[in-house]
């Protein structure tokens, strides 16, 4: 048995071998006997800026994708990759009840404060600015986490701007107790996190659990115990970032969006201009090996995956070997509901001789979609959500560290007899 994996929009060289190492472990460790390839083309079949990008007018700044109204956390972390500030933007303003920052200002000046003795959020903010500028050793537990999510290039950047902002300032200020300090560190922790998470952006490869380990990590060195999300600040964040609507997310990141998704649009564009060039890559390399192949695309590389194999079928000419095609954070039935899939007629069935189909989503990503309903009644057709619990588009790229994914694909292959 062998597997293929196919990678999608605008993945180039050095981003397909991260991913690919992270498919071709997984797999190799729940079917060890099985070869696992890869197809890359991003450099023969992807788009370039043939005039040197000079259509592309003036950018504007950056923020987040818009929650799903029923994940408070996840809206929350959405506000956070908008404005990583935000929540210690709410402790600068609005303080704490019973003490400091009860709204008064002059109440902020101790006049019994010990001379010499400092604020125990300014201890708290003090550590913030003594931690590594680099991330640590990968041999280091926040190290391994840093580089293993993809988010150490963008590490202390974050660190350096959260540790010199006003508002961090401002909040440890009128952190003046020990209770104020430890909410302050979990503040000053996820900023720090959604920092370095937006700034990498897709290129992130981080789950929730891998956030929140973060989190907890930084939370911890800076004297905090990270049990309570910075309870008073995290609770008002979530109360707003269920009334946010989209656009002004959208409008806050439209530069970084623009940017990012410059070469994604232009390989989805070339696809639907030149996809036939990608496909008969795609055909010779999965008839390359007489083994029986399980097909694993993401994105655009599962909306050609599609195109080919119902192609071929149609043609009576099924793409040999091939027992079964997973998509996972797919477009194509989307397109085939647009009728703009090549290989298929809008609202046509799948031909005779087309595999069986697991499509994987998360409902978080807005690049992902439903295709048992796009096909009623097909039974080689079955639909699978993962949650990854982050916002897009982090979650677009999330799969691929979820082991229920491969706990799906190993169900998949069994069902199908493979091997």
């Amino acid at each position: 048995m062998r597997f293929l994996f196919v990678h999608g929009t605008g993945v180039r060289r050095e981003r397909h071998e991260r991913l690919f190492a992270l498919v071709h472990e997984r797999l190799t460790a729940r079917f060890p006997g099985a070869a696992v390839d890869s197809c890359y083309w991003g450099d023969r079949f992807g788009a370039t800026l043939g005039a040197g990008g000079r259509s592309v007018p003036g950018l504007k700044p950056a923020a987040a994708a818009a929650p799903d109204e029923a994940d408070a956390e996840t809206a929350e972390w959405a506000l956070l990759l908008a404005d990583p500030l935000c929540e210690l933007r709410v402790l600068a303003e609005a303080g704490w009840p019973g003490g400091s920052g009860g709204g008064d200002a002059a109440a902020d000046d101790d006049p019994f404060a010990m001379p010499g003795v400092r604020a125990a959020g300014t201890r708290v903010l003090a550590a913030l600015a003594a931690l590594p500028p680099a991330p640590p050793h990968p041999g280091d537990e926040l190290g391994a986490l840093l580089h293993g999510t993809g988010l150490a290039s963008d590490f202390p950047a974050a660190l350096d701007t959260v540790a010199r902002s006003a508002e961090a300032a401002r909040a440890a200020e009128r952190a003046t107790g020990d209770p104020q300090a430890r909410e302050l560190a979990t503040a000053l922790a996820r900023a720090v996190a959604a920092g370095a998470l937006a700034a990498a952006g897709a290129e992130a490869d981080c789950t929730g659990a891998e956030r929140d380990r973060l989190v907890e990590l930084l939370t911890t060195r800076l004297g905090g115990d990270a049990r309570v999300p910075g309870a008073r600040a995290a609770a008002f964040l979530g109360r707003l970032a269920l009334r946010v609507t989209t656009q002004p997310l959208l409008n806050a990141r439209r530069g970084s969006l623009t940017v990012g998704a410059t070469p994604a649009l232009g390989d989805i564009l070339r696809y639907q201009a030149r996809g036939h060039e990608l496909r008969e890559f795609l055909h010779a390399r999965i008839t390359g090996s007489q083994e029986p192949t399980v097909l694993i695309g993401h994105s655009l590389g599962g909306i050609a995956l599609v195109d080919l194999l119902a192609l071929a079928a149609a043609r009576g000419e099924a793409v040999p070997g091939t027992e079964l095609l997973v998509t996972v954070g797919s477009q194509a039935p989307l397109l085939h509901e647009f009728g703009a899939l090549t290989a298929l007629e809008p609202g046509a069935k799948l031909p005779y001789g087309f595999p069986r189909w697991l499509n994987v989503y998360d409902r978080h990503d807005v690049l992902s979609y439903l295709a048992a309903p796009v096909f009623p009644g097909d039974p080689r057709i079955t639909d699978h959500e993962i949650g990854s619990r982050q916002p897009f588009p982090a979650c677009h790229s999330a799969y691929w560290k979820q082991d229920a994914l491969y706990e799906r694909i190993e169900q998949a292959v069994a069902e199908a007899e493979i091997g």
